[in-house]
């Protein structure tokens, strides 16, 4: 007498269940990751669906069919008693065919998780997820990278660079921002500098040589002034980069404060670091010397010294949003604004730094006032022109939404927007003896001024240095009294 077929653990709903979502998150799967090898764009969105979403389903899937098959057997255990234990017998075809079954369905999943673990990992530490997962977020952050000098690098490799430590980190730190962006919990404009980024030495020094001597390097800058010929100024100097280690040049220059040999720590009293009151310097033969502000008595914790790294004055490598008073100054020189157009540089400031609301209200506003001060010039291509150069200024720098711009990021390279380099060269960072100070920097001690002005003026090179010029008559030594962000 034939015996009785050996019940199926699978014939449940909830295993039949899981089996459909598996078959289906598999299909998916490979119709995804083929759109993805196929597409001729990297589309961020293709890549969660692919490495993210159809495995977590074929993963449920499976769970759910497991989940089923143990019930099954536990009722099944308990209507006729002890299941009895699954034999394989080669001998017999059937077991042969469930076997080989068995094996290349065992064989594809482990190969299909392996390059789904694979491409989710790289995809996770992609520019496209990190930037256009979230548009909101970190879009001010991935435009200005966009635009950056640093844009074939990846966020990664500045971020989160090489080793497991700092991965593990990182995707712990993932995992509160996924739950801010969901919850709406982050905040508007994102701050920084951030607290807990890879050290300089670990990330940048990975590209950049610190002991590398640069010496002087020749910069050129092209300004407008505001008046109705919209008048050019030119300001051609050497910047005295310099060097930290003898070995490789004299040291002196801006890169002295660069910790190769000399020490730097410093106390900020304000989350962005832009008020110093405490500085140390330890040179090579460690000698400290403390220099405070007049008024600062605070006793000194170790936990709140910093040490002084390339992130200090190049806070902004990645990142970086033009003042509109240069963004307009570069766009007058590539001629995407026409200078001839009477007082367009005062304008077309004036439009850009007026409050908005989201984008296309910027839009519409910008080419609606920029028409009505020109309203002879309505029609003209260097009208149109103009406006569509101010409205590609307006999205690459400013960023309503997440009320992001300049005027909340300040830019430590230089002195003149911010107080950069003379948060600490101020002359009022005095020592224990009082005999000794930080000095005031002039503008001869970092930069020589080769030339400047208009016309014949820029034909008076000087090797020697010039005494700068203001385009405006006098001035305070202070550029941030009247560039800073309160000010436009």
């Amino acid at each position: 007498m034939p015996s009785a077929p050996r019940p199926s653990l699978l014939r449940n709903w909830l295993s039949l269940t899981g089996l459909v979502i598996g078959i289906g998150s598999l299909f998916s799967f490979f119709l995804l990751f083929l759109l993805d090898a196929l597409a001729t764009f990297s589309n961020p969105y293709i890549g969660i669906l692919t490495y993210l979403v159809a495995p977590g389903f074929l993963i449920l899937g499976l769970g759910l069919t497991f989940i089923g098959a143990l019930r099954e057997r536990r009722k099944l255990g308990q209507a006729r008693g002890a299941i009895p234990l699954m034999v394989v017998d080669l001998s017999r075809p059937r077991d042969r065919r469930i076997m080989g079954v068995f094996i290349t369905g065992s064989l594809v999943f482990l190969l299909l998780t392996a390059m789904g673990s694979y491409h989710t990992y790289h995809f996770s530490e992609s520019v496209q997820f990190c930037g256009q997962t979230c548009h909101t977020v970190m879009k001010p952050e991935l435009v200005t990278y966009e635009h950056g000098p640093h844009a074939r690098v990846s966020c990664t490799e500045c971020h989160i660079g090489k080793g497991a430590t700092w991965f593990v980190r990182s995707k712990l730190s993932g995992t509160y921002q996924l739950y801010a962006t969901t919850f709406d919990k982050y905040p508007r404009p994102v701050p920084t500098p951030i607290k807990n980024l890879r050290p300089a030495q670990e990330t940048c020094e990975q590209c950049h040589w610190p002991k590398k001597f640069v010496g002087k390097l020749e910069r050129t800058f092209n300004y407008f002034l505001g008046d109705a010929t919209n008048s050019p100024y030119t300001l051609s100097l050497l910047m005295n980069v310099g060097g930290a280690d003898p070995t490789h040049g004299p040291e002196g220059g801006i890169h002295w404060h660069m910790n190769v040999k000399n020490r730097v720590e410093y106390l900020a009293t304000d989350e962005a670091r832009q008020k110093i009151p405490w500085v140390r310097i330890v040179d090579p033969q460690g000698v400290v010397t403390e220099f405070r502000t007049k008024n600062f008595t605070n006793e000194i914790s170790p936990d709140q010294v910093r040490r002084m790294d390339c992130m200090d004055c190049h806070n902004r490598p990645a990142h970086m949003y033009k003042t509109p008073s240069d963004a307009v100054n570069l766009a007058i020189s590539l001629n995407a604004i026409d200078r001839t157009l009477p007082w367009i540089k005062t304008n077309a400031v004036y439009v850009l730094t007026r409050e908005y609301q989201n984008e296309t209200e910027a839009t519409e506003g910008i080419a609606t006032t920029l028409a009505n001060r020109y309203p002879s010039e309505r029609d003209t291509p260097r009208l149109k022109q103009a406006i569509a150069a101010v409205q590609t200024i307006y999205r690459d720098n400013f960023f309503p939404e997440m009320k992001a711009s300049w005027k909340v990021y300040p830019d430590n390279i230089g002195h003149k927007n911010w107080p950069g380099c003379f948060r600490c060269h101020d002359g009022k960072h005095v020592a224990a003896d009082s005999k000794r100070s930080i000095k005031a920097s002039d503008c001869n001690t970092c930069h020589t001024i080769l030339a400047q002005g208009a016309g014949a003026d820029l034909l008076k090179l000087t090797s020697g240095g010039q005494e700068f010029k203001h385009p405006g008559g006098d001035y305070d030594p202070s550029c941030t009294d009247c560039h800073s962000a309160d000010q436009q």
